[in-house]
């Protein structure tokens, strides 16, 4: 490592890779807990799906109690109009209509039994899917108050590295920065070692010029920095 700039430049980039893991992380977390909350959403959604589907069923009954109640009043007016008629004919005829209604409350009664057991059912699935899913949903909650508190530690880790990326950069020259600085919108590591010819970042061949640069054990604080061929990244020789 024969560049004077080269050390300095390996310690900033090894303060810029931590600054960087560091912002991955907090970016990451906002897509996680929005994706929580997707999953705590649709935990909500099926406990309200349960709770309708049960809601609707003993809306279901209590319109069936009505139709019953309605047909059995109509059943005591026929009746009580059955008393009243004198001509066998048509004493008959309301009877006919009276067995007819009898027969119609006989089987709104069989749906009712039936509403009944539906109900019971699905007061059950409702019952025991709403336990799971709020436990689901603590432990979603949990998680997500995990993440925000994970959140703001790495914040805090955050401005510890950006100081120390600051401290970092102080000592190096602008136009050595400037250089760093450009590859780094580009390529991630800035700095790599040559091994066996090969560039350590592509992992391309270098040429000969920029091997026998890096090579080189004269320390020229103005001479260029090795540049790799193809990527160009800093590199510098490492011996194997």
């Amino acid at each position: 490592m024969s560049h004077p700039a080269l050390e300095s430049l390996l310690i900033l980039q090894d303060r810029d890779t931590k600054r960087l893991s560091v912002e991955v992380q907090l970016k990451a977390i906002p897509r996680d807990i929005a994706a929580i909350e997707q999953r705590i959403a649709a935990e909500k959604g099926a406990i309200e799906a349960a709770r309708d589907e049960l809601q609707g069923l003993e809306v279901r009954k209590k319109a069936l109690e009505t139709d019953i109640g309605l047909a059995e009043q109509k059943a005591g007016q026929y009746r009580t109009q059955q008393l009243a008629i004198r001509k066998n004919d048509e004493y008959q005829a309301m009877g006919h209509q009276i067995e007819t209604i009898q027969g119609q409350i006989g089987e709104l009664e069989s749906q009712e039994l039936e509403l009944m057991y539906a109900i019971d059912e699905a007061r059950k699935r409702f019952q025991a899917a709403e336990a799971e899913l709020k436990a689901n949903i603590a432990g979603h909650e949990g998680r997500i108050a995990a993440l925000r508190e994970r959140e703001s530690s790495l914040k805090g880790e955050l401005e510890a590295v950006q100081a120390e990326v600051a401290t970092a950069r102080a000592p190096i020259a602008e136009r050595w920065l400037k250089v760093f600085d450009r590859i780094a919108t580009l390529n991630h590591p800035v700095v790599v070692p040559i091994v066996l010819g090969k560039c350590g970042g592509c992992h391309l061949k270098v040429s000969s010029e920029v091997e026998s640069q890096a090579r080189s054990k004269v320390a020229d604080p103005i001479a260029q920095l090795p540049t790799c061929d193809q990527c160009g990244r800093i590199v510098y020789w490492e011996q194997v």
